[in-house]
Formats: structure tokens, sequence, C-alpha cells
């Protein structure tokens, strides 16, 4: 799963996805870097981590993994307990596109995964025909208790998380500059981009906008991230 391929976009669901044998999870923040994923596959705490992760009942890695751009934006609201700072959220219904990195993994896995987003314990299975029907449905009213289905990528769905409101709802929040690094390297393994292309798609994302300049957040990119930061 090295080998860097041209981003996909998700086709329109066709029915049939209705009892995938496999999905396709998009992960937009942390989860871009298959290190931190394994961490919500196979268990334990990342380096710098304050949280330990039980894993899936399934641990095995992903089938595949790809670059996906979704429909919709990325923005950051709230604060973060790991990162301080604000947190990276998913509106569907947004302009524009967002980078993510799809996992081919299977639904049990999905559903122990979104279990660990939620912090609630894996073994549950999820029942994903809702989001497939309609789109979205809302599980919890938590951050990442929103399910999102943007549609298909050779014949597996695409599923993600978010919070349950929409972005020109929010209150957006500046996000820290390790939180920043954490993207741009994920955008790096995921996508291939440079750190400009990466400090240019960040510096116009709400949250980011206005708080941040193009130079600082370069600044912040470019600079040595400390020992034991959050997710490196």
């Amino acid at each position: 799963m090295t080998t860097l391929s041209a981003a996909r976009r998700p086709d329109p669901l066709t029915g049939r996805e209705s009892r995938p044998e496999l999905v396709w999870y998009a992960a937009y923040g942390s989860n871009m870097h298959l290190d931190r994923l394994m961490y919500y596959i196979a268990g334990g705490r990342p380096p710098g981590g304050a949280r330990t992760y039980p894993g899936c009942r399934d641990q095995r890695p992903p089938r595949a993994a790809l670059p996906v751009l979704l429909p919709g934006q990325l923005y950051f609201s709230l604060e973060s307990k790991v990162w301080t700072g604000g947190m990276g959220f998913y509106d569907q219904t947004d302009d524009g596109e967002m980078p993510a990195r799809a996992y081919l993994i299977t639904p049990e896995q999905f559903s122990d995964i979104a279990a660990q987003e939620m912090h609630e314990s894996p073994g549950r299975d999820l029942d994903l025909a809702p989001a497939l029907k309609l789109g979205s449905v809302r599980l919890g009213p938590g951050r990442y208790e929103t399910l999102v289905c943007p549609g298909q990528i050779d014949g597996y769905p695409v599923l993600t998380f978010t919070a349950p409101w929409r972005r020109a709802d929010a209150k957006v929040t500046r996000p820290s500059a390790a939180y920043l690094r954490n993207f741009a390297s994920g955008l790096r393994e995921a996508h291939g981009w440079s750190t400009e292309e990466a400090a240019a798609y960040l510096v116009a994302r709400p949250g980011v906008a206005g708080a941040w300049t193009t130079e600082a957040i370069m600044d912040a990119l470019s600079a040595e991230p400390p020992n034991g930061e959050p997710g490196s």
C-alpha cells in the first residue's frame, strides 16, 4: 500500500451495497496515517498518546488504501483534548472537495473503529443500511457519531464519521500547530502532497482562515515536531 495512485471520487450508490462484504473507511484526520489507524485495528497506545485503544475484533490490516476526494469541506471546531485547538470535522453538504484516505476493511472492522471514535467498547455491528440509503444517519449526539456515505468506489460503499451539525452552524476554532503538522503529513502520505500544497489547502479551511497565515503554517509544517507529539 505504499504506491500512490490518482485520487478517486466516489460514484453514486447503486443500491447493491446494502449488505456489503467490504467498505471503504474514509479517514480525513489522524487516521490518514496507516500506522495511526493500526492502533484502532490492532490496539495499543500511539506514541505520545493519552489513550489506549482496545482494537478491533478482526485485527487484519486494510486490504487496500487509496487517496480520495470527498464532496464537501473540512473545518475545525470545538477543542481537542489530544491536540488542543480545533478538531477536524467534515461537512458533506458544503461546497468544494475534501482530500481523505480510504481503507478497504470489513463492516465489522468499521463498526469497531466507529465505536472507538465514539469512545465506546467495540464488539457491536452497526446497521449500515440507513446511511447507505439516506447518505447520512445520526447515531448519537457526539462529535463523531454521525455516519456519512458519500458514494461508492469499485462497488464498495465509502463511509466516514463527523459531527451532527453543519459547518455553517458551528463556531470554528483555530487548530494547533501540532494538529496542522499531522494533517500535512497525512496528506503527504495519502496524496503525495508537498508542504506547499498542504499549506495552501489548510490555510483556506474554516477555523484556519484568518487565524493562520500561509507563512505561519509553512513555518509550523517545516518545524521539527517535539518528541512524543500525539500521532507522530
